[in-house]
């Protein structure tokens, strides 16, 4: 077979269709858009200064009462991403081009991968990584003011269960409009290719390129519907962290009433997760108490 620009063209169609059908196939309902709210950028990086800000509903009496944003300054700069695909020009004139179909969707299968994985990466970072209130994500000191417009002497919260080094689990609530973690997206990933014979690539390697790029980044949303441990995840340890995320308050001493709804938790901590939520008897006879308290998510990058 010629290499013409027809047969380039083709084939340029024929990846990006491979590409852009898979996309669709795995992006129902990925672990990433479960765990982080995807928000959409225009810029190079976003400041999301509102979060813990929104005042809870009153009853309107009189004029109205204003509460004003607190001074955060949490912000999530955008970065590149790529991966890039080399078909030799041999297979496109020996019309060996069957694999590089698969290659395509592959690369489709890896963008879901990279957004499970980075999303995981701030489950396990976020012992060490900051948030919105200047603090660890994870940390024994959140601060929670008295007064409902963010003065006064704050009390030190804590997020964290138990004490130890062990496999990172956490009790999340994934039921509200925001989820603890932010998924920033600048671009869509895109399927680009550099097919044009004088490019140095193809000059000197005899090689196509064909990638994907991408825009954006990751970062994390409210604490509060988060709860952390290294410690083993035991019964007790489990129930503990329901109490904490269940007890927490907002500024002013109002219950913030999140309820937990998923444990996520990585392979090291399955079978420990699996008797603590699955289980309906226990003890030899016993009711769980907490069976089904919780979804189970077991994320492979954790």
């Amino acid at each position: 077979m010629i290499v013409t620009s027809g047969v380039l063209n083709a084939l340029r169609t024929a990846l990006r269709g491979e590409f852009s059908a898979r996309m669709a196939d795995i992006d129902a309902k990925p672990v990433w858009k479960l765990l982080a709210t995807t928000i959409t950028s225009s810029t190079k990086s976003n400041t999301y200064g509102w979060l813990g800000a929104f005042p809870q509903l009153r009853e309107w009496i009189g004029s109205r009462v204003i509460k004003d944003m607190a001074e955060f300054a949490y912000q999530i700069v955008n970065k590149k991403y790529e991966s890039t695909l080399g078909v030799d020009r041999t297979d496109i004139e020996d019309d060996n081009l069957g694999q590089y179909r698969v290659l395509a969707r592959e690369m489709a299968d890896e963008f879901e991968r990279f957004m499970n994985r980075s999303v995981a990466a701030l489950i396990t970072g976020g012992f060490a990584n900051l948030c919105y209130d200047g603090q660890n994500f994870f940390d024994t000191a959140h601060p929670v003011y008295p007064n409902t417009d963010g003065t006064g002497t704050a009390v030190e919260v804590s997020n964290i269960v138990g004490t130890g080094n062990g496999s990172p689990w956490a009790l999340l609530s994934l039921s509200g409009s925001l989820k603890p973690f932010v998924a920033q997206q600048r671009s869509q990933p895109e399927f680009d290719e550099i097919t044009d014979t004088k490019n140095d690539t193809v000059f000197m390697q005899d090689k196509y390129l064909y990638g994907i790029r991408y825009r954006g980044s990751f970062g994390y949303g409210l604490w509060q519907q988060a709860v952390g441990s290294k410690a083993p995840l035991t019964a007790a340890s489990y129930e503990a962290a329901r109490l904490a995320m269940q007890s927490l308050k907002r500024d002013g001493g109002d219950p913030l009433g999140i309820v937990p709804t998923h444990l996520v938790v990585g392979p090291a901590n399955e079978a420990a997760a699996r008797a603590i939520l699955s289980r309906e008897i226990i003890n030899g006879g016993e009711s769980n108490p907490n069976y089904h308290t919780a979804e189970l998510l077991v994320v492979p990058h954790i």
